[in-house]
Formats: C-alpha cells, structure tokens, sequence
C-alpha cells in the first residue's frame, strides 16, 4: 500500500478521536474530501427535499466533482493533522 493511501486511512481512523467535536461546515469538508478521496466524483441520486443531512452531504461531495483522488486525499490529511492540533 502507498505511504498516500497508508496516510489516508490512518487519518480515516484519527478523525474518530479528535480532541473536539468540529464544527458542522468542518464536518462537511471532511465528509466531501473522504468521498471524493475513497471513491471519487460523486455518484447516485441526491437525497429527497427532507433528507437534510443526506442533501447537505451529497452536495458538499458534488462541490469537489473532478478534483483527483489524489488531492482529496492530501487535503483530508492535512485537514485532519490540523484538526488533531
């Protein structure tokens, strides 16, 4: 496995024990950089008018349509070391 994808999960793994609970737009910028990163452009249907959470997600995801796998992944890490201080 590549020290890039190696990075990846452990950061995956490190975001469940963060100090503190990030704020929601943080949350979000995780979700997107982590599904973009694992599976790349955003796929299947949005979720329905009172699916909030599933809609904010799944458009926090399409904002990040084309950026290669490769930087979502450098983001994400990075967003996490950031966030563990």
């Amino acid at each position: 496995m590549p020290t890039s994808d190696m990075s990846f999960e452990q950061a995956a793994r490190d975001v469940q024990s963060l100090p503190e609970r990030p704020d929601n737009e943080t949350l979000l910028q995780l979700y997107a950089l982590y599904k973009q990163g694992s599976e790349g452009d955003v796929s299947g249907d949005k979720p329905g008018f009172f699916d909030f959470v599933g809609t904010a997600k799944f458009e926090a995801w399409t904002r990040l349509k084309g950026m290669p796998r490769d930087t979502a992944r450098q983001q994400y890490v990075e967003l996490v070391r950031r966030l563990k201080g």
